[in-house]
């Protein structure tokens, strides 16, 4: 993955969320998103990364959880004939996580209604 690749997702995420508040972004360790340019653009928003140390999971675990379900319910049953249908596939995956999967950890909303309700309670 390509460094530039990374920046720019943050950049699009922070444009459309538009984060306010206390941020945690959840990243694992690869050089990317160690290097130096990453942290300053985290900043900027006032983020701060999740990871922490090496062999350290309990601050990444509801990413490794989301990749988790994404390998095991979609991706290690499906066939890509081709990069498109690939990238289609895991954003549709994505979006039915985001929208109609319910979590126990989250009194069984889906994320979405999670974040609405939080919303709403400190509003």
């Amino acid at each position: 993955m390509q460094q530039e690749l990374v920046h720019a997702a943050l950049t699009m995420a922070v444009a459309r969320r538009k984060p306010s508040g206390a941020v945690i972004l959840h990243s694992d360790r690869g050089s990317q998103y160690c290097a130096f340019d990453y942290q300053a653009l985290l900043k900027q928003p006032g983020m701060v990364p999740s990871h922490s140390r090496a062999g350290n999971y309990w601050d990444n675990a509801a990413m490794e959880s989301f990749f988790r379900s994404l390998k095991s319910e979609r991706v290690y049953l499906t066939s890509y004939w081709g990069y498109e249908k690939a990238r289609t596939d895991v954003f549709d995956y994505i979006r039915f996580y985001n929208h109609q999967r319910r979590h126990s950890t989250l009194g069984y909303l889906t994320p979405v209604e999670f974040e609405q309700s939080r919303s709403v309670l400190s509003a």
